[in-house]
């Protein structure tokens, strides 16, 4: 094949026409046979917007016309094989955690022939949803099942997003794997792909009814309680009371598994502090975003609801960004634990809804937290939500821009919060320590330069957004495990190593390779 890359296409090209369109576009020398799309994504530089392209060629003549397109190439691609093993375990391995870790370590380790066992707190994914709707229709919290834990983790009651920041072959193989189990083909192209969190919950599922066919098992509402060591070695867990025998255990465990932190930390685990974010979710009319960056161009068919990624360098030496922004999206109350309130983004495949939102976070040093436990930081989050939850009774404590900067009442105007299960009006400066509060103010009035209306006094901020990334790490070494804890392989978002769907997923599937090679 030929790679062709920063191909440049008008907003009407027509994808599903591409090699009547290409053909418009290079110099046919050699003769196109087939053109298929390889990357995808919209330039809105410039007056009008257009797509910037990569994408792969066949051609008759593959000389002709690598000589008359300048920045063509060859290309070959060399896919991830899931491998099977020779390698014969007493005992099978355990996955703790169905999140994106746990899900592809036990799908590699099922695909290897090693008929792992996935312990999982939370349900299965049907009745998650009915958990989540129950709560969200005034019910109580269930701890165990509802948008932290549960079947896929957190991503299953968010967007589905799929872009990293890590380069690692094994992305390929996890977008496949997924429009295998039912996401739609475009995320093997689109710059930014996502699932949607209505696709999700399907795709969730056929991967775990592909781990059972392969002689896997799946136990829900099983969480991990201990771990049974001799000589610094695994010999089993305890789990809902029960004790497994495994020499390997594939820590997945997500990053709002505080109790099985507090559980690790008195073992004996190495534990440390990392960097982590809080912040607050911030929703717009789409209309404005789209008019905002795509101009008279907004609401054409070929671009859907806009997104962005914004990210500010402060004086003061704190970064503010946005992250898991949701276009078309809505905000929901996606706590775990009761007293307490977290807020974060969902969207559905269509991105269809009013308002767009995003997650706006504040980075937050170890340093930032006074004393050395090395939990400080779940504590730090803990206090938030909690004085959020006594705040409103509740309720999600919300308020308009124009108010948290001081300009105008708190009032509800043209952006109405799409929060459920449902929201008060609160100063929402006064949950945070003094310097989020003065950060994400900055911040706001700084991304306003970058998209016009960042900043609208009518937009709507939600607070607080606690739970992007954990605040521990549960250090290994380079074969993946847990020193002092041969067979413990701590892996994905919740051990401190990953900070997505994707990157999690590429962590599992590096931890499971551990003992199939």
């Amino acid at each position: 094949m030929i790679k062709l890359d920063n191909l440049l296409l008008p907003l009407d090209t027509d994808f599903n026409n591409l090699k009547e369109e290409i053909s418009k576009t290079v110099e046919p020398e050699g003769s196109i046979v087939s053109v298929r799309l390889y990357k995808k994504s919209v330039d809105a530089r410039g007056s009008k917007p257009r797509f910037c392209c990569s994408v792969l060629i066949e051609a008759e003549d593959e000389t002709a016309f690598l000589k008359a397109n300048k920045g063509a190439r060859l290309f070959e691609y060399t896919p991830y094989v899931f491998k099977r093993t020779g390698n014969v375990l007493k005992d099978r391995p355990v996955v703790a955690g169905f999140g994106p870790a746990g899900m592809f370590a036990a799908l590699t380790l099922a695909r290897a022939g090693l008929r792992p066992l996935v312990i999982e707190r939370g349900a299965d994914v049907d009745s998650r949803i009915k958990d989540v709707k129950a709560f969200f229709a005034g019910g109580r919290l269930n701890d165990n099942s509802n948008i932290q834990f549960g079947e896929g983790g957190a991503g299953t009651f968010s967007d589905g997003k799929l872009n990293t920041g890590i380069k690692d072959p094994r992305i390929r193989a996890v977008l496949e794997t997924f429009v295998t189990f039912g996401a739609n083909g475009d995320i093997l192209y689109e710059a930014k792909p996502h699932i949607g969190t209505d696709v999700l919950r399907n795709v969730v599922k056929n991967i775990r009814n592909e781990i059972i066919r392969l002689g896997g098992e799946v136990r829900f509402n099983t969480r991990l309680e201990g771990l049974i060591t001799e000589n610094g070695r695994l010999e089993g867990i305890i789990a809902s009371g029960e004790e497994i025998k495994t020499g390997h255990l594939f820590l997945c465990i997500g990053h709002s598994a505080r109790d099985t932190f507090k559980m690790i930390n008195e073992s004996g685990f190495d534990m440390c502090r990392k960097p982590f974010a809080v912040g607050l979710r911030i929703e717009h009319l789409q209309s404005d975003i789209d008019r905002a960056l795509y101009g008279e161009y907004a609401g054409h068919k070929n671009l859907g609801a806009a997104d962005y990624k914004l990210a500010v360098h402060l004086p003061s030496g704190r970064g503010v960004y946005t992250f898991c922004m949701c276009p078309g999206g809505e905000v929901i109350n996606a706590s775990s634990e009761r007293g307490g309130i977290v807020t974060n983004g969902m969207s559905y495949k269509a991105r269809s809804g009013l308002n767009a939102n995003s997650a706006l976070l504040v980075g937050v040093e170890p340093s930032d937290i006074p004393g050395g436990d090395v939990l400080g930081g779940c504590e730090f989050q803990r206090n938030i939500e909690k004085a959020a939850y006594a705040a409103c009774g509740g309720k999600v404590p919300v308020c308009s821009v124009g108010h948290f900067l001081g300009k105008t009442d708190n009032a509800i105007g043209r952006v109405k919060p799409t929060v459920k299960p449902g929201y008060s009006l609160y100063d929402i400066g006064k949950l945070f320590p003094a310097f989020i509060t003065e950060s994400l103010k900055c911040g706001i009035t700084e991304m306003d330069k970058k998209i016009a209306g960042f900043a609208d006094n009518e937009a709507m901020l939600s607070a607080p957004e606690t739970r992007s990334s954990s605040p521990v790490r549960i250090l290994r070494g380079e074969d993946m495990q847990a020193p002092g804890f041969k067979g413990v392989f701590p892996c994905g978002e919740g051990a401190g190593y990953a900070g997505g769907i994707v990157s999690a997923a590429v962590d599992g599937i590096k931890a499971a390779e551990m003992i199939i090679f």
